[in-house]
């Protein structure tokens, strides 16, 4: 499953940010899943093994999305620039 989900992020990554437009992905399911990533963090700083590696990693990946998310949502709400109409 942790496999699965770390080739995910990158594609998801990737998407982002080659179409500059993150509609369709959730933020809030995207803080679900970190804070799912933390709690297996802390899970195994008990007792730690390369699965940790592989917590922290797909940890990395999902906020480098969210905040790839917040940089392109901001840019696209942006209301577009004046056109100034007087001619010099």
């Amino acid at each position: 499953m942790m496999l699965c989900f770390g080739i995910g992020w990158p594609v998801a990554i990737y998407k982002t940010v080659r179409e500059k437009n993150p509609a369709g992905k959730s933020v809030a399911f995207s803080w679900i899943i970190v804070a799912g990533y933390l709690a297996g963090i802390i899970h195994k700083l008990d007792n730690p093994d390369w699965v940790l590696f592989l917590y922290v990693i797909n940890t990395a990946m999902v906020l480098i999305d969210l905040a790839l998310m917040h940089k392109y949502r901001h840019r696209n709400n942006r209301p577009p620039a004046a056109v100034s109409t007087q001619h010099p």
